[in-house]
């Protein structure tokens, strides 16, 4: 089967939280059952939310955003899977009549309750001094895979005894140490019945097994994606990135096009469709810096079902988008382009939540100068600022409310008949070489 060059790829310029989840089902919804969702870095702690045409809604965590498109899921590598919260998203989903097909690659690192309990534990005795985790273990499991003698992989899944024997000498082992390493040594025995439960170990091995009848594992990123349009699916957001995020209030992950140019060379793609979103503002779930912070929602008409107030990560956040941020982010993981010769990047702008505006002015920020415009002003100082001439532009919770073009028909419409139909870009990068504000 003849495979697809072209690849589109979806990335939060912001700190997650942006509505890359509303981007991919637009775009999953242009190729359908031949089209497969490639989640290249994250893991449970993702939180895309979908909400069909139809109302159906769902916040997807490890399933790809194009489920309800029909569209697969391969969890490459780079990837963390958690059996328990995966078994429960499957649930959800079949209960709204969606079973997704799932591919796994076995070298996926696993999360376990303990990497969760430390986790938990942890942000809850860091009191004022959180880093913002959503507490389900993601970048624990990071670092315990680091250790030989305590890393578990999908793989490792298929040998039910031999996991209960691993997952034993990581509660006795790995759990006090590495408490102990965070300066919390004393957290082990206060919590040493849920460490030591030996029904929690049992129940785990079970999801584990239940996991791995879910899923499909292949060899490689090839077999998994052989003849289908592939989607590529980030998590959080630039801003958020391990190595240029806010440290330490960031995520054990590369957010941008790294893991992307690594699974690219793999699949031989000659080319990358990259779209960047942001919200008409900006938001943080969690501790760590916010440009423009506000004490409350920027608009009105600003609703967010999907990021509740939990113990974790507190109230969710908002402040003015500033555009010189955005800029910089999306330059900084545009330059990761050149890394990979002869791959041709381009590069287009989302821009959602605009609906939430109301009939009010757009405030952000530009050269360190708060401005205050209409839509039409803010979209085109956006666009100039990042060099894009087009992109995407949303107005409502679900595909059906994305525009392509700007200046746009006030007339909403839905998606694109087929792949082919694609907006120009102002960012076409070929190996070192940059095109800007290339225009129809």
């Amino acid at each position: 089967m003849q495979r697809h060059k072209t690849a589109q790829v979806v990335i939060g310029a912001q700190f997650g939280d942006e509505g890359k989840g509303r981007v991919i089902d637009y775009y999953a919804a242009e190729v359908g059952d031949d089209g497969i969702v490639i989640r290249f870095n994250g893991g449970a702690q993702a939180g895309h939310t979908v909400v069909t045409p139809d109302g159906s809604r769902h916040v997807f965590s490890h399933v790809g955003s194009g489920a309800f498109a029909g569209v697969a899921t391969f969890l490459s590598r780079f990837f963390v899977s958690n059996p328990i919260l995966f078994l429960k998203e499957m649930e959800s989903l079949a209960a709204k009549g969606v079973e997704p097909t799932i591919y796994v690659d076995p070298q996926s690192p696993v999360t376990t309750p303990y990497d969760m309990m430390i986790n938990q534990i942890v942000e809850r005795e860091r009191g004022g001094d959180r880093h913002g985790s959503c507490g389900v273990g993601f970048g624990e499991t990071i670092e315990r895979n680091l250790i030989p003698a305590y890393a578990l992989t999908v793989a490792d899944l298929a040998d039910l005894s031999a996991l209960a024997a691993k997952l034993d000498l990581v509660r006795h082992e790995y759990v006090p140490a590495r408490l102990a390493r965070l300066g919390f040594a004393d957290a082990f025995a206060r919590n040493a019945d849920l460490f030591r439960s030996d029904a929690i170990l049992e129940h785990y091995v079970e999801d584990a097994r239940r996991f791995v009848e879910a899923i499909t594992t292949v060899a490689d990123a090839r077999t998994a994606t052989r003849g289908r349009y592939l989607l590529f699916e980030g998590a959080q957001g630039l801003l958020l990135d391990q190595d240029r995020g806010f440290f330490p209030h960031v995520t054990r992950s590369n957010t941008g096009l790294r893991n992307v140019l690594a699974l690219a060379k793999e699949l031989d793609l000659e080319r990358l469709e990259v779209t960047y979103v942001t919200r008409a503002y900006s938001t943080r779930h969690g501790a760590g810096p916010l440009p423009h912070e506000l004490p409350e929602k920027p608009y009105p008409g600003v609703v967010d079902a999907t990021n509740i107030p939990n113990a974790y990560q507190g109230t969710l956040r908002f402040g003015w988008l500033d555009l010189n941020v955005l800029r910089r982010a999306i330059a900084e993981d545009l330059a990761d382009a050149v890394r990979l010769s002869g791959l041709a990047v381009k590069a287009r702008l989302a821009i959602t939540c605009l609906d939430q505006v109301g009939d009010q002015k757009v405030t952000y920020y530009s050269d360190g100068i708060r401005h205050q415009v209409n839509i039409e002003a803010f979209v085109g100082a956006v666009l100039r600022t990042v060099g894009a001439s087009d992109g995407l532009f949303s107005f409502g919770v679900n595909r059906n409310s994305v525009l392509r073009r700007f200046p746009w028909n006030p007339v909403v419409t839905g998606p694109a008949a087929t792949p082919a139909d694609l907006p120009t870009t102002g960012l076409d990068w070929v190996g070192n070489r940059v095109y800007a504000d290339r225009r129809e």
